[in-house]
């Protein structure tokens, strides 16, 4: 008898818990603001997150269903907070251009918080004068177009490393793993230029290049629904994110004690004590460490901010690269047409057997653009841009957006939106960069191309990240003829996206190279 009283006392105590929570999500969304954007229907406690993504359907094209619906301006509460998806050229406009002071912060998360050194790097950065510093550290002595073309001889040496390696695998009649090639090419560029040498040898580097992209793309409930935080210490997001941060702040540890360890008195004088010049050109880490040693900075510049922007500039900046690489090599790959038309323009440079196609070779190559640009469109590595938050309220097209609401951008689909692009949006076609839309940029002035996002916080790597697109695709396509392997037609080859921060395809790209000769 006493144990069915207390069973039935728990089960009042949880019905009253339970209609509790329902009467404080009742009233917290019945006083909402009245002039909000759309909203689909939202469940109790959890609001929308249910409609977020799946295993089988990313969170872009989820939101994209939700804003054929709703509108390009969509109000989901994900839990405790609101989130505005952005879904168009116009909207993206007033959020990153007309207001753009309003929404130039950034909302905290728990996942970003561990994996971006409580958010000390430059991307996850809150907006104010500790962003401002970071990020002129970055374009000054790394990212500035001057610095960018510096850097030509670095891009020039290893797309010929890339491309001899291809071709050993071709004289041994193998198969070329394009995402494994493009991922070396990239992130020996950025370790060059960046860290002083490469480091993408190590097996347990790519691992973590791999599971980064992976973890910042992860959902934390706690962030939605703070009571719920458990959920992911019971799914294992937790551990896997102490176990990581410990691994990879390991390893940038070792970079900034090796360039410690480098005595300038030493280490870059030759045998008559006179210093060597060729020895003496200072990398991204050594410049950070001069302005930590110098106290050039209020307040001076600390070891956790050092390790956070070599961080960004280190994974972050590299993963997205190849990523955009490979969806272009496989685009090119699914449409023979645009293979052809694209290396008659690349062959038009005539070139030794063992020579490659230069930076400046390629300054009138207008179809290596469009299809870069059409890459873009089609597959921003980054489909939903680095969120944003909004410091204070604001009306947007006629609706009242509140302080503290998180934004979405989906870039992935104003890409696709059949008001910016009314021919074939869906399909991959270069040629519209060469007519109607030809003086359309994707650095951020046309937000019907916002890939590298727009406004205070656009992505100061873009220039970097053109260059070594443009060269290595470039070579890729006079060097060689590609095919499939094992027989697969062109129209067969597997398209599917992965999940995470950066959506890489599914599967990496496999491809036979075939050396061209133009004798």
């Amino acid at each position: 008898m006493a144990e069915l009283i207390t069973n039935a006392i728990f089960s009042l105590v949880l019905v009253a818990v339970f209609l509790i929570l329902l009467y404080k999500w009742s009233f917290t969304t019945s006083s909402s603001t009245k002039n909000s954007p759309p909203s689909p229907p939202k469940l109790p406690i959890i609001g929308n997150l249910h409609q977020l993504g799946s295993p089988w359907t990313p969170p872009h094209r989820s939101l994209q269903a939700l804003s054929q619906i709703h509108g390009p301006l969509m109000l989901l509460r994900l839990g405790n907070i609101p989130v505005l998806v952005v879904s168009s050229a116009e909207a993206a406009r007033e959020i990153m251009k007309t207001h753009d002071l309003a929404f130039a912060s950034r909302p905290k998360s728990t996942v970003l918080e561990k994996l971006a050194y409580n958010y000390k790097d430059v991307a996850t950065a809150p907006y104010g004068e500790y962003w401002r510093q970071m990020k002129s550290i970055c374009v000054l002595n790394l990212l500035s177009n001057k610095r960018v073309r510096s850097f030509h001889g670095v891009r020039e040496e290893e797309t010929r490393s890339m491309i001899n390696k291809i071709k050993e695998i071709s004289q041994r009649g193998g198969v070329v793993n394009v995402r494994k090639m493009l991922m070396t090419l990239t992130n020996d560029v950025v370790s060059i230029t960046a860290l002083g040498r490469k480091y993408y040898d190590d097996e347990d580097l790519k691992e973590l290049l791999v599971e980064f992209t992976e973890l910042a793309g992860s959902l934390h409930v706690g962030d939605y629904i703070p009571w719920l935080g458990w959920l992911s210490r019971l799914g294992g997001l937790d551990a896997k994110l102490e176990s990581f941060v410990k691994r990879y702040d390991e390893f940038i540890d070792t970079v900034v004690q090796e360039h410690i360890d480098k005595s300038p008195n030493t280490s870059n004088r030759n045998d008559h004590g006179l210093q060597d010049q060729n020895k003496d050109r200072k990398d991204f880490v050594d410049v950070l460490l001069e302005i930590q040693r110098e106290s050039l900075l209020h307040p001076p510049l600390d070891r956790v901010s050092i390790k956070a922007l070599i961080l960004d500039m280190f994974l972050a900046g590299t993963d997205t690269t190849s990523t955009l690489l490979e969806w272009a090599m496989a685009e090119i790959l699914k449409h023979p047409r645009v293979m052809i038309k694209l290396q008659k323009e690349v062959r038009g440079v005539k070139k030794g057997e063992e020579e490659i196609l230069t930076e400046d070779d390629l300054v009138d190559m207008h179809y290596l653009k469009a299809v870069i640009k059409e890459t873009l469109r089609l597959h921003p590595p980054l489909t939903l841009l680095v969120p944003k938050m909004s410091t204070q309220d604001v009306k947007i097209n006629g609706y009242d957006i509140k302080a503290n609401t998180q934004v979405l951008v989906n870039a992935w689909q104003i890409g696709r939106d059949p008001k910016s692009f009314n021919y074939k949006p869906e399909e991959f076609e270069p040629e519209r960069f060469l007519e109607v839309n030809s003086g359309l940029s994707y650095k951020g002035t046309d937000f019907q191309l916002i890939p590298f996002g727009a406004g205070r916080r656009v992505c100061p790597g873009i220039q970097f990240a053109t260059s070594v697109n443009e060269i290595a695709l470039a070579n890729l396509l006079h060097k060689f003829d590609w095919t499939l392997p094992g027989g697969v037609r062109n129209d067969e080859l597997d398209m599917m996206e992965s999940s995470g921060l950066t959506i890489h395809k599914k599967y990496p790209l496999k491809a036979v190279a075939i050396p061209y000769s133009s004798t």
